[in-house]
């Protein structure tokens, strides 16, 4: 514990615009991750790697269909095909990253040691022009028998910051800690 506070002590403030809620999203998100990582949960980057080969396979397309030998008039066919199949590999990314990740911020495994067979989903919300955060953990796989309901909170990002735009973090931590207890917590068998 002791380690915890001067690790925090010696950190450096994270700060954002807050005319920008990008700015506001992107520091919440990257404190959030940090929290359940640090909380024993190690990232799952497969997802992230599929979509990387895919945006790799784009470009050699692009590329092959820019310097490919021959001049236009003879090389029409090549380009139809190159520009098809960069429509196809870039509609499956857009497919991917749609309907497999939607507001994931973070994936996971589960902890080393733990019983349960799933790791975390965790995905948030801040809507354009609204100062009201959501932050939800999932089960990476909700049909698994040991997932666990998920569980969400919403808070206004006027809580999180101050009016300087560094974030509190201790309020923040014990919040986010709060909503990871409730997803672990074994849901009470009734009599």
């Amino acid at each position: 514990m002791q380690e915890k506070k001067t690790e925090m002590a010696n950190k450096k403030p994270k700060k954002a615009n807050l005319l920008d809620h990008h700015s506001i999203k992107h520091i919440l998100d990257e404190s959030v991750s940090e929290i359940v990582t640090s909380r024993g949960y190690e990232e799952d980057v497969r997802m992230s790697n599929i979509r990387l080969f895919f945006g790799t396979i784009i470009i050699v397309i692009a590329l092959f269909a820019q310097f490919y030998n021959k001049k236009f008039p003879q090389n029409r066919e090549f380009l139809i095909g190159c520009i098809v199949l960069y429509i196809v590999f870039n509609g499956l990314l857009q497919l991917i990253i749609h309907l497999k990740e939607k507001n994931a911020i973070l994936v996971t495994y589960p902890p080393k040691g733990s019983f349960t067979s799933t790791g975390l989903v965790v995905s948030s919300k801040l809507p354009r022009f609204s100062d009201e955060y959501t932050l939800t953990i999932a089960s990476a796989d909700p049909k698994s028998i040991s997932a666990g309901k998920p569980v969400q909170f919403t808070k206004s990002v006027t809580q999180c910051f101050t009016k300087d735009g560094v974030l509190v973090e201790g309020l923040f931590w014990k919040d986010v800690e709060a909503l990871i207890n409730d997803y672990a917590a074994e849901p009470k068998k009734s009599k």
